[in-house]
């Protein structure tokens, strides 16, 4: 018998706290920072974001979206055996404990259920999602929890109006479990760490102190022309390793990062606008959390249906990018 991996279950939380770009741009203006809804909008398609509470971190909008999904699974967090979190933000600095572990303690699974973290940043959920497929398929588990989670509103220097912008808070989650059908058709990932220098995090660890930059630090021009050539290559290639043709895909759910992008990576694959799921607007970029919060959203609307395929491609700082081809 053939062993594959499924999603049977999916789940989202967004921060109470929505930020229109208005809202936004006021709080810019009185920095004396200039920028506008129309600027916002036409530079990246995103309307609105959201930010987490003070009190609130990467594992408890982790939580929120994992017991959502469990639900939609009809599973209770006993029969998890696996945790999988996707993170750039996690809750210790150091990251230690994981935020995957600190997400078992809080869902109060006592069964020694492995637990850990991915770092690709903007392609962690695909990463962590091809890594949950991997120990499936090898028998080492049954039922997997991938989280993507991101408070990325903690690492943003709001007196850049060209990042400060585009980003927000947010999880999402999927319970991946093994299955005689066929659920996870093919899965790419590639890393160049040549690139990582025009997206790159805060800070860095030294003998002496942190130092460095404290904020997040983006080329956007340089970042913008790598991640429509990587998409589209990384999109052929799993529809390739299926033995698929773009015309197959009923749902692509890319990285919500940038409008521009999404619609120029649709349009190389030849799908039509209404094939991709789109959340940007409403979200702005959640990191490792878009694609997970996308995927919930058209599940819960009744978009994606069982039996959909559905192309899901992430591109981020590392470089990486990958993409995870599945049958829902």
């Amino acid at each position: 018998m053939t062993l594959y991996s499924k999603i049977i279950g999916t789940g989202s939380y967004l921060p109470a706290q929505r930020v229109s770009n208005d809202e936004l741009a006021a709080q810019l203006a009185a920095k004396g920072i200039e920028t506008s809804d129309d600027w916002i909008v036409s530079r990246s398609g995103i309307s609105a974001r959201h930010f987490a509470a003070s009190d609130e971190n990467a594992s408890d909008l982790a939580v929120k979206a994992a017991r959502k999904a469990l639900e939609a699974a009809g599973l209770a967090a006993e029969q998890i055996d696996m945790i999988i979190v996707a993170t750039s933000t996690p809750d210790f600095y150091g990251n230690f404990p994981s935020t995957a572990c600190i997400v078992q303690n809080k869902l109060e699974l006592r069964n020694g259920s492995a637990a850990f973290d991915v770092a690709a940043v903007c392609s962690g959920f695909v990463y962590a999602l091809s890594t949950a497929d991997a120990f499936i398929k090898a028998g080492n588990a049954r039922n997997v929890l991938v989280i993507g989670t991101e408070v990325f509103s903690r690492i943003l220097d709001f007196n850049d109006r060209t990042t400060c912008v585009l980003f927000g808070d947010g999880a999402g989650a999927v319970v991946l479990s093994a299955s005689e059908e066929p659920g996870v058709l093919a899965v790419k990932l590639h890393a160049d760490g040549s690139h990582g220098h025009i997206l790159c995090g805060p800070a860095n660890p030294t003998a002496a102190a942190v130092a460095g930059p404290k904020h997040l630090y983006m080329d956007g021009q340089a970042v913008f022309k790598l991640a429509v050539t990587v998409l589209e290559k990384v999109a052929n290639e799993a529809l390739a390793h299926a033995g698929m043709a773009a015309s197959e895909i009923d749902w692509l759910i890319p990285h919500q990062a940038n409008l521009r992008i999404m619609n120029g990576t649709a349009k190389k694959l030849g799908l039509p606008g209404e094939k991709m799921v789109v959340t940007v607007n409403e979200h702005g970029n959640t990191s490792a959390a878009s694609i997970p919060l996308a995927l919930d959203q058209a599940v819960r609307d009744g978009r994606i249906q069982p039996g959909h395929n559905v192309m899901m491609e992430g591109v981020g700082g590392g470089f990486t990018w990958g993409a995870v081809l599945a049958r829902m």
